[in-house]
């Protein structure tokens, strides 16, 4: 196949011109969550910041949280407080079983998702990303 050079100059120059690759290939990563103890309580200090990277309400976040450690939690000024020494790793398991049940698309994996009520009961986990539609228990 013989390409002109003038058809490659031109190809160059179009190339040029594109934008910046918009949104990066890199993994989501959740911030690094900081537990402290104090007392019979654990807390998450950075819990605002944990809010904001996957784009759910605390309310959410402390109910399943609240389940799965099956101990009263609340927040107080930006700080989640869980009633109950809980051990690091096992807090650590279930904020990451959160992000994947509720954050992650299961069809692609990207963390471009939201919630929406389809009828009263029923939840969809609705990615941004591909479209996919995962019903979740919430």
């Amino acid at each position: 196949m013989n390409v002109s050079k003038e058809y490659l100059q031109l190809l160059n120059n179009v190339y040029s011109e594109l934008p910046e690759k918009a949104v990066s290939d890199e993994r989501f990563r959740l911030p690094e969550i900081e537990i402290m103890h104090q007392g019979s309580k654990t807390i998450i200090r950075n819990f605002n910041t944990f809010l904001t990277a996957v784009r759910r309400p605390a309310e959410m976040v402390m109910k399943f949280l609240s389940r799965e450690l099956a101990v009263p939690v609340n927040v107080e000024g930006g700080m989640l407080i869980i009633q109950g020494n809980i051990p690091d790793r096992l807090l650590r398991n279930k904020i990451e079983l959160f992000v994947k049940m509720y954050v992650i698309c299961s069809v692609c994996g990207k963390p471009d998702t939201h919630i929406v009520e389809v009828e009263k009961g029923v939840h969809m986990l609705v990615c941004e990303a591909c479209g996919a539609r995962t019903p979740i228990r919430k």
